[in-house]
Parts: structure tokens; sequence; C-alpha cells
């Protein structure tokens, strides 16, 4: 007889977008006539840019000749966007890493989740709390962190790190060591950045206890402040210990089309074996490439017309960060997030995040994510997102506004 992995039964309810879409569709059933403004998932909402737009209808030119057309993609992905990658994502700021060291995904959410399969299933995972969901919800469906405790909504094998407001939402080294650290910056969901200083220190720990960090850089776009380090490996000795993470949905609106990558060194080696060589193999094995069309839409990024494009679009979402982040404040709210990235952190005053969150459904119909949904340390916080329209965004914080009036 079969036999299921009963992982999965210990994951307490759904997923957490899954559970605020169906709250959503619940009200929009009884209220049909409420306009609904959603700032709760991080989707993007303007068009691609002209030039990936370009690109993307001379790739599919290429498909219908048989001269130029493309089958499966190169198990890493196509060189010429791995080579523009290398060149302006890491060369450009300092950073060597080779084309051999990118892997081409379909997005960021997908390799968080997946990465865990080249490790053992008895590491020990420490998490930022609050943290983006997929870290732990993979983890604990790969059997990794122990039994779920609903009475403090923790996970008995995970090692949890608080980012609290009076560190400015960043994690503090753990004293209890991990063998995989789970590292986000700019944070979802609080919006917080750290200095290259403090990021060194992270990498060093992680080397001084042969601990390896998986670094999700995906806002690395909208870092506007000098101090903030846009890639890990930035740091010394970043190379021998950090994989890191990056997505084209929140820089360049690839929500729709799907492309990543991951970075993965061949420095990093356990016992004898490059980590590298084991995700190639994971990847070759899993998975058959992002299309031909969409990679070629994703070297469009990086070429001077792309780079201004998406310097404007992330200038358009991040003009949104400061409506709602300047609207809050002027309301009352405590709130944080919002400099280097599209999330806008808020304490909920007294509600949990849950009643916040059908608080603001009901009487303002503006639809957010509640905290806790993020972990036991995001209770008593809400996150807004800027990836909606302006006109939009500022509809919603004149209603929030208006209810604290």
């Amino acid at each position: 007889m079969y036999k299921i992995n009963d992982n999965y039964l210990k994951l307490p309810g759904s997923y957490l977008f899954s559970t605020i879409a169906k709250k959503v569709n619940a009200f929009t059933a009884t209220n049909p006539d409420k306009k609904i403004i959603r700032l709760g998932i991080g989707d993007v909402t303007q068009p691609l840019s002209p030039s990936i737009i370009k690109r993307l209808h001379e790739a599919v030119d290429e498909m219908a000749a048989r001269e130029t057309f493309k089958g499966y993609a190169p198990d890493l992905g196509y060189e010429f966007l791995r080579s523009a990658i290398a060149k302006n994502d890491y060369e450009a700021r300092g950073a060597k890493i080779g084309i051999d060291e990118i892997f081409i995904s379909d997005g960021a959410k997908s390799d968080s989740g997946n990465i865990g399969d080249i490790f053992a299933k008895d590491n020990k995972i420490a998490v930022c709390d609050p943290v983006y969901p997929v870290y732990v919800d993979t983890n604990a469906m790969a059997g990794r962190t122990g039994d779920y405790d609903s009475a403090n909504s923790r996970w008995t094998n995970v090692i949890y790190m608080p980012c609290l407001e009076e560190n400015g939402f960043a994690p503090q080294l753990p004293e209890q060591v991990p063998d995989i650290i789970y590292l986000c910056f700019p944070n979802n969901p609080t919006g917080a950045t750290i200095t290259k200083d403090e990021l060194q220190k992270w990498v060093d720990y992680a080397l001084a206890n042969n601990a390896v960090i998986i670094y999700d850089a995906a806002y690395e776009a909208y870092i506007s402040e000098e101090n903030v380090p846009h890639t890990i490996y930035e740091c010394d000795g970043a190379r021998k210990c950090a994989i890191e993470i990056r997505s084209f949905s929140k820089n360049a609106g690839f929500t729709g089309t799907r492309l990543g990558f991951t970075v993965v060194p061949k420095d990093i080696v356990c016992d004898g074996v490059m980590l590298n060589s084991l995700w190639a193999r994971r990847h070759g094995t899993k998975f058959n490439g992002a299309p031909y069309i969409i990679q070629a839409a994703g070297a469009a990024c990086y070429t001077p017309e792309g780079k201004q494009e998406i310097r404007e679009l992330v200038g358009y979402y991040m003009q949104n960060a400061k409506t709602i982040l300047e609207g809050l404040k002027e309301a009352g709210f405590t709130v944080s997030g919002g400099v280097n990235a599209p999330y806008i952190w808020l304490k909920t005053d007294g509600m949990t995040s849950w009643e916040f969150f059908d608080y603001l459904l009901n009487e303002a119909n503006v639809v957010g994510t509640p905290g806790s949904g993020f972990g036991p340390a995001g209770e008593g916080y809400f996150r807004l997102t800027a990836f909606g329209t302006h006109e939009n965004t500022v509809e919603a914080i004149d209603r929030i506004k208006k209810l604290r009036a």
C-alpha cells in the first residue's frame, strides 16, 4: 500500500495568501458593489517595459523559423543571460561570480523551496521571525522542522531569530548554532535592511560555525541607501558559505512570465563535495529550463534601455511606498520599511493581525497581509505593499486616513 508524505499534514491551515484570497472572495460575494483595493500580495500591476516587450516579440518570431527555433534550454540557462547577470549584477559590484555558478530558473519562490533538496533532512534551519512563509513551509514538507506547536505558533525544530522594533526589525546572531540560515534583505515582510558591516557579521558567523546562508535578494533593485549591500558577495568570504537567490519578478515585472536565478559558488564545499555540483544535478534532473523567449526578455533588462526602464518602474512603486509610509504616519500609525523595499510594516494598535485585516477589509475595503501569517513575532503588525497602481494606492491611504479621523 502506498503512503503519503505525512509532513504535509503537520502544516497549519492553508498557505497564507490562499487564506487571504478566500476571505476576500467571500467578502466580494456578499458585497459585489464594493471596490476592493488590494495591497496585500506582492504582485506587480504595471506592464512590462517597451524593451522587454520588443525582445519578447522578436524571440517569439525566432521560434517560428527553423533557423532560429529553440527547444530545451541548457541546464544552467542560456549563456547570453548568465553572462549578462554575471557582468551587471556581480562584476559591477566588485563580486566575482562565474557564469557556471548561475542557474536560471522560473523564479525565486521555486528556488527558495527547492534548494532544500541538496541538504540532509537532519540539518537545523534558522529563520527570521517574521519571515516569508515559503522558507519554513517547504522545510516542514521535507520533514526538517519537527512538529508544529499551535500554542506558540512555532515549529519545534526551527531556530527563530526575532526581528523586533528595538533592533530595527533586523535579526540578531542566534545563540543556538544552525546548519542553514535563511536571510532576506531588503526584507519581506518588514522592509528592513542591514548595512554591509552587519551582513559581514553573518558571513563571519556562518564561516566560523560551518553553516550555509540562503540569501534571498529578490528586492535588491529597491535599495536606495548607499551603505546597504546589493549582494551578499560584497562581503569577504561569502563565496565559501552563501547561496544567493534572485528574481526578475519585482524589479522587471516578471510575476506572470516567471524568471529568476540562484547563485551557488563552487567554493562552498561540504565533506569534499561542492554544493554547486549537487544543485547542478538537481537542476538538470528536475527542471527543464525557463523558456527561451522569457530568458531573451530577461537579457533585455540588462541593456541600457532596459536598465533605464527598470529604474523608472522601481521608482513608480517606490513613489507608492512613500505615499503609504507618509500617509500612515500622518494618520498616527507606527510604521517602518518603504525606503529600501516596496513593503510597509505597521502596528495594528491593539488589534490582532487578523482582526486588523478584517477591519480594513470591512471598513475601508482595503486588503493587506496580517503580520502573524509571517511568524509569531509578526503578531500585532500588518504588511502593505507598494505594487498597486498609484491611483489605487492614493485612494487606499485616503480611505485608511478617514478611519482615523
